[in-house]
């Protein structure tokens, strides 16, 4: 256990170099963290090894991939559905051209200009044309955008991305089957039951120290999440799913999305 102490001291250690950056500088703590990351590991890679960060340790990856969906799940949660019925049609303009335009260049520079393969130019294309709704989240609640409702129609954008970054994904290079068919069931079938009993759920057991309301949503986001990987897809989409469906019950209680944040950050 002592690697894995010293390991998670080293991880700590970047986020908090990181973030005291970020304030130094004033610019974007999350921005902060992908550069800190980035050079951490190609000197740590120089001098000691690939593996000095541990990024393929199992437990790493739990924990980042924890933190990724609560922070997608959060996206989520903050999007009014009132604001984004009144700016669907903004948010799904913006998304499918946010996707579909680097994805067509990328891939065509990667192929005609590069002289790549066909199958690697698509995948280059579908690469470069997502998004990290994420680090997007994180800047937005840095400058206080995610309360407002161009925030809410940029997150709804965001989502577009990654739906279409997800549906060229399994288009391209793994057709759908029988098991994204379960998981698209599943989803639906879970969101609705999310949304009928989680208030009821939240009325007769939240509100204590036990932190009830956290749990149940890890539980929520960490099945659907599981069944995701099963079907070949993402485990963020259904978080940012659940986070639609649960708006009106999470995103409204302040207290709660304060707790929420604060374990999401030390994921």
């Amino acid at each position: 256990m002592t690697e894995v102490w010293a390991l998670a001291a080293v991880w700590l250690s970047l986020a908090l170099v990181a973030g005291a950056l970020a304030m130094w500088l004033r610019i974007s703590s999350a921005m902060a963290e992908v550069v800190i990351g980035t050079l951490a590991q190609l000197v740590l890679a120089a001098t000691i090894g690939s593996g000095a960060l541990g990024t393929d340790e199992p437990w790493v990856k739990f924990l980042s991939g924890v933190g990724v969906m609560l922070l997608t799940f959060l996206a989520g949660a903050e999007l009014e559905p009132a604001v984004l019925k009144l700016k669907w049609k903004e948010a799904v303009s913006l998304g499918s051209v946010s996707f579909l335009v680097p994805f067509f260049i990328c891939a065509a520079i990667s192929h005609y200009v590069l002289g790549w393969g066909v199958m690697p130019s698509w995948l280059a294309g579908v690469a470069l044309g997502g998004t990290s709704v994420a680090v997007i989240y994180t800047e937005m609640m840095q400058h206080g955008l995610n309360g407002t409702g161009f925030g809410k129609t940029l997150l709804g954008a965001c989502f577009v991305t990654d739906l279409g970054n997800v549906v060229a994904l399994g288009l391209i290079f793994s057709p759908f089957t029988f098991r994204t068919v379960v998981f698209v069931v599943a989803t639906a079938v879970g969101c609705v039951a999310l949304a009928k009993f989680t208030p009821r759920l939240f009325k007769m057991f939240g509100a204590r120290p036990s932190e009830f309301e956290t749990k149940f949503l890890l539980v929520a986001l960490l099945a659907l999440g599981s069944l995701a990987t099963w079907a070949e897809s993402e485990a963020v989409l259904p978080a940012y799913i659940i986070g639609m469906t649960l708006a009106n019950a999470v995103g409204k209680d302040h207290a709660l999305i304060r707790r929420l944040r604060t374990v999401t950050f030390g994921f």
